[in-house]
């Protein structure tokens, strides 16, 4: 069995379709010889073509994403430090956001994010060169994606510009995929779909991991649609964050809620807090003594949360005009209140006016 058999083999429950897309488009096309291969579960590594030939191949045909740019392509790969900001996505949630997307023959579709143009020549694959535009806002990343689908045998419209206004000219356009986390789905997406076509993206909230997400689109200027499986992809350039600068005194204060219960509990408390508090943002460290460190933080204000396993109450300290802690113990109490839902009882509304997170039904909105 080929490289490219051995990985197709290991994505369980791939459609036959994309099975034969991934055969026909393989994965190596599209990777430079020199990228940093990024597993989940062990350090990252540079591979080079020309130095082990051997070693690329196997990484490009794992389960892994590989990096393919730096800091917007000022940093050299094999650094392996900075901000990932261009990669082949790892093959499992490609197939899952494909599976999701479900287009029918002859559907048009819009994707945002062209990256190495795998997934491009993927769909163009499956639906034909002409039903596909896929929007790259580098220019570099965009002519190296242009001479992989060339060598692939397949030139979709590719357009260099700002993935957040989509692409008017062409709509509209039955299915939306999306290659990039968004916290907030841009409306300009709803509006160049057809009514019932289907947006597919990251939602990358601002509080924890993020979650593969379905939308419909309704006709009426809304989507909704319910969050799937876990994901961790580049943000969309204009929704990158940056940590503010905060200064003043901190109010000290303590709690008897535990923080890790928080972070731990479920992906369901997650999707939760992101909906009721939208703009909170969240780190965490574990100390090998049994301490565990949170910080929070929006744009006027923060906070950090310490506990000890010596102390049965736990240390809070906040600053600005906002409670952080507080907000995020009443949201995750308020979860907890309603029975601990899962991520699949959650879902999200996109109007013109912005979005919302519901819990079982659209009309029950908790965020």
């Amino acid at each position: 069995m080929t490289d490219n058999g051995r990985l197709i083999a290991q994505l369980q429950g791939l459609d036959s379709r994309w099975a034969e897309a991934m055969r026909e488009v393989p994965r190596h096309l599209f990777i430079p010889d020199r990228a940093w291969c990024s597993p989940d579960d062990e350090p990252g590594y540079l591979i080079d073509r020309i130095a082990d030939p051997d070693r690329w191949m196997d990484a490009v045909y794992s389960n892994t994403a590989i990096v393919t740019q730096l800091d917007d392509g000022t940093t050299d790969l094999s650094a392996g430090s900075g901000d990932y900001t261009s990669s082949c996505s790892m093959p499992s949630i490609v197939a899952a956001a494909l599976d999701l997307l479900d287009p029918y023959d002859g559907d048009e579709v819009l994707e945002i994010g062209t990256g190495t143009g795998w997934t491009a020549g993927l769909l163009a694959h499956r639906l034909g060169d002409g039903n596909v535009t896929s929007v790259e806002i580098d220019r570099a990343v965009l002519a190296a994606a242009t001479e992989s689908l060339k060598n692939a045998g397949h030139l979709p419209r590719l357009v260099l510009g700002d993935g957040s206004a989509g692409w008017p000219d062409g709509k509209p356009y039955d299915r939306v995929h999306v290659t990039c986390g968004v916290d907030e789905v841009p409306h300009a997406w709803v509006e160049q779909t057809r009514p019932a076509g289907l947006i597919v993206f990251p939602w990358m909230p601002r509080w924890e991991a993020g979650h593969l997400t379905r939308l419909t689109v309704a006709g009426d200027g809304t989507a909704v649609g319910r969050f799937h499986r876990g994901c961790s992809f580049m943000m969309l350039r204009s929704q990158r964050r940056r940590v503010p600068v905060l200064a003043g005194d901190y109010r000290e204060s303590s709690t008897y809620l535990d923080p890790r219960r928080i972070v731990r509990s479920s992906v369901g408390a997650d999707v939760a807090v992101a909906g009721m508090i939208p703009d909170l943002n969240g780190r965490h460290a574990d100390e090998d003594n049994g301490d565990f460190h949170l910080w929070l933080w929006a744009d006027d204000s923060d906070a950090q949360v310490h506990y000890s396993p010596e102390y049965k109450r736990v240390a809070v300290l906040q600053r600005g005009p906002r409670d952080l802690w507080n907000e995020l113990e009443a949201a995750y109490l308020r979860w907890v209140s309603s029975g601990s839902p899962g991520r699949d009882r959650f879902g999200l509304t996109v109007t013109p006016e912005g979005q919302h997170v519901w819990l079982d039904s659209p009309a029950n909105v908790i965020g």
